[in-house]
């Protein structure tokens, strides 16, 4: 029942409407799978970025998150038949855009950040009805550490401003402070 109060939560708030909600067991069970997937898919891109580190600094890593971070999440999604992927308030990638549901959550982990909440802990599941078919969604904020300013921070090194310059004309995942939200990991479960 622990991991069946973010969809009970959801109810009391009216985000879940009772029909769609199911039991608290299968709810249980959904963010149990989603936590998961999302510490698979954070393992392996951490893993993959601290190789590039490594390998190249910052500039190598920048390489890993415009081509091994899609290809983790597109290989996560083929396993599950879920979309898998990372969004943010400030993308980088235009194509990690949120879209409704996930700018309002992003938002919402910026106000519960703003109360006090701890960042690493920052999730959000709900089910929704888009287009009369019923989804489980779920998000887990994207806390920003030291390593990370190497990129999305205020300053940064002219070679990595340069290579960012090159790949994301229209960056906007800069200027970010070690505790900020740098994004979220999200999940689409279809439910239909």
């Amino acid at each position: 029942m622990k991991n069946g109060k973010i969809l009970i939560a959801g109810l009391a708030l009216g985000l879940i409407p009772p029909a769609l909600a199911g039991t608290p067991d299968q709810a249980s069970q959904r963010i149990l799978e989603s936590r998961k997937i999302v510490k698979q898919f954070m393992g392996r891109l951490k893993g993959e970025l601290q190789r590039a580190m490594k390998a190249g600094g910052p500039v190598k890593a920048i390489e890993v998150c415009r081509n091994e971070a899609p290809a983790i999440a597109g290989e996560m999604s083929q396993q599950t038949g879920w979309r898998v992927g990372r969004t943010s308030l400030k993308v980088r990638n235009p194509n990690n855009a949120p879209d409704a549901w996930e700018r309002r959550v992003l938002q919402d982990f910026e106000a519960r950040k703003a109360r006090g909440e701890d960042v690493r802990k920052l999730e959000h599941a709900e089910i929704v009805a888009v287009n009369g078919k019923k989804q489980f969604r779920y998000m887990k904020a994207i806390p920003t550490g030291r390593i990370c300013l190497r990129c999305h921070g205020a300053k940064l090194d002219p070679a990595v401003d340069q290579t960012l310059k090159q790949f994301y004309p229209h960056d906007r995942a800069r200027g970010f402070k070690v505790g900020d939200i740098r994004g979220a990991f999200t999940i689409i479960q279809p439910l239909d």
